[in-house]
């Protein structure tokens, strides 16, 4: 799940607060490129709730998207930390160009009013699809993105991210599990996916996101099958966002995610001491 320290709309205690309230048998916070929220939640200390410090790292891809799940890690290790700083700092350079880019197309968007509609979260292209709503320039966030801000899309700029392997060996350095986050958004075929996933497998990956609130059941088969057949941990987590997407709700997803209890365990023996 996601905290205010990356694109989610909660404070990590917050976060533990609900997920004990809903009785949630563990929880992992891996906010985007950042680890700043972690020691606040390992701090909430709920009885009876596993919790665990994570982090999801934007990875390059030629196509698609590619995220890397990062499970027990340790949070201050130094090179992991200077490399979030890398990305982190694509991003606000990511951010200017996209302004620029909007001015350019007529849009007089502030910087002020997409920081402003940020708050305490780090800026990101939904704040500025909800400038431009508010602006009257769009229809609605998702107009935003389908006509300007999705890849290809005339304000859409590209921000710097690290190779997977690089990825994954920063996870393993900081004592973490890596995992592929959500494969589908790589946009692959079915073959094309499992001889990548192999690759990945050779280079340290341990586990992929099986159960997840936006897989089908068909998707979420053949990514349990892909798992089961590279001797991978098969993960899951809701992507709870909190009011950045109000219909994923924490642990449960839609309504109907069911992440088994077994992950903790394996997680557990996976990690590195």
């Amino acid at each position: 799940m996601h905290s205010v320290f990356s694109d989610g709309s909660l404070q990590p205690q917050e976060l533990v607060e609900e997920g004990r309230r809903i009785g949630l048998t563990g929880m992992a916070l891996t906010d985007h490129d950042t680890t700043a929220g972690v020691a606040a939640f390992m701090a909430a200390r709920p009885d009876g709730m596993v919790l665990i410090p994570g982090v999801e790292i934007s990875a390059e891809v030629p196509g698609g998207t590619l995220h890397m799940l990062g499970y027990h890690i340790e949070p201050g290790e130094s090179k992991i930390q200077e490399a979030l700083a890398r990305i982190r700092g694509g991003r606000e350079d990511r951010n200017a160009r996209i302004l620029a880019r909007l001015h350019a197309l007529g849009m007089e968007i502030d910087w002020d009013e997409v920081a402003d509609l940020a708050g305490d979260e780090v800026v990101g292209r939904p704040h500025f699809a909800q400038a431009m709503l508010m602006r009257g320039y769009v229809k609605s966030k998702q107009d935003a993105f389908d006509r300007f801000l999705a890849k290809g899309k005339p304000a859409y700029e590209d921000r710097f991210r690290l190779p997977p392997e690089e990825g994954i060996r920063l996870i393993r350095g900081a004592g973490g599990v890596a995992v592929l986050a959500h494969p589908f958004t790589l946009g692959l075929a079915r073959s094309e996916l499992s001889r990548y996933v192999s690759e990945l497998a050779d280079r340290g990956l341990e586990g992929i996101e099986v159960y997840y609130s936006e897989h089908s059941q068909s998707q979420t088969a053949e990514y349990g099958e892909l798992a089961s057949s590279l001797g991978l941990v098969a993960t899951g987590g809701s992507d709870f966002h909190g009011a950045a997407n109000e219909d994923i709700r924490l642990g449960v997803g839609f309504g109907g995610l069911r992440v088994p209890d077994s992950i903790l365990e394996e997680l557990e023996r996976r990690r590195k001491r």
